[in-house]
């Protein structure tokens, strides 16, 4: 279910499938990752108040009972705070059976919000914020022009969570290359540890046509990890993940095997099952295997 007043793509987490969409800004504040193609060629933009009244009033029309919402584009969070919190005033008026509202959001928009305003957000029904940490290796995030350093993006999720919105953090399997893999599977598990997300998404990184990363790889300065690799690094991190709550997935369709588990009780099962892999012989030592048929 979704509104959408844009011509460009709409992009949503795989958690959002049965929530009710509303696009409220286009493209990516940032929009400067080598890796995602998703809003290039986008102009940022975030709608009028008098355009998202307008929005949610047509959505409101075709969807009257919704209870679960997500707000597009990629950083919505980036909108200041007073007219995020009228944002979620107007939900909360026009949809009766609301229960909450989830988000894009970059660790720099959640800390340009102070823990007051978080804690409004929340009370408004603000609950999931969806956050792209990618890694915990500074060199990697760097590389791939993320703009924010680990350790603020580990203080945006400390201070959404004490306010009691949850994180859904995403992180990309080979993304430090071949170069860096051992370097950003350890900061990446630590990262985490420290972070303590609520929710937890492994994707495998894969360069795609129109990004840089994809221009590095054909010059030769990116080296993507080989099928085992891939693996092997998922397999570090999650050797490395000291995490108390944890609903852990990777089944994206870039993943190389399925998984999905909860920290710290199924640890050893997901281990146990990239062990067995291991020892089929069936992953593909010399390439990234063949790529999937979307993303």
């Amino acid at each position: 279910m979704f509104n959408v007043p844009s011509s460009h793509s709409l992009f949503r987490p795989p958690a959002e499938a049965h929530s009710l969409i509303i696009r409220i800004a286009d493209g990516c504040p940032w929009n400067q990752c080598t890796f995602c193609g998703m809003y290039k060629g986008v102009k940022t933009r975030f709608l009028t108040l008098e355009e998202i009244d307008a929005a949610v009033s047509s959505a409101w029309a075709t969807y009257p009972a919704a209870k679960r919402i997500f707000l597009a584009d990629g950083d919505v969070m980036a909108l200041p705070f007073d007219t995020l919190k009228t944002v979620l005033e107007i939900l909360n008026a026009r949809f009766p059976r609301l229960a909450r509202v989830n988000v894009y959001a970059n660790g720099h928009s959640i800390l340009q919000k102070s823990d007051a305003e978080l804690r409004e957000l929340k009370a408004l029904k603000l609950s999931t914020l969806y956050m792209g940490l990618e890694s915990g290796h500074e060199e990697t995030l760097r590389a791939v022009h993320k703009r924010e350093t680990a350790e603020e993006m580990v203080e945006a999720g400390q201070r959404a969570q004490a306010a009691g919105l949850k994180m859904s953090v995403m992180i990309l399997i080979g993304l430090g290359g071949q170069k860096n893999t051992v370097l950003h599977s350890a900061a990446t598990a630590a990262a985490l540890n420290r972070m303590q997300p609520r929710l937890l998404s492994a994707l495998r990184v894969i360069p795609i046509p129109g990004t840089e990363l994809y221009d590095e790889e054909l010059t030769g300065s990116f080296t993507q990890l080989t099928e085992f690799q891939a693996l092997e690094e998922l397999a570090a991190i999650i050797q490395g993940l000291e995490l108390e709550s944890t609903v852990f997935r990777a089944n994206h369709s870039s993943n190389i095997l399925p998984m999905e588990g909860r920290f710290p009780k199924d640890k050893e099962r997901l281990l146990d099952e990239l062990d067995t892999l291991f020892a089929s012989g069936t992953l593909d030592q010399s390439s990234p295997g063949p790529p999937p048929l979307s993303l």
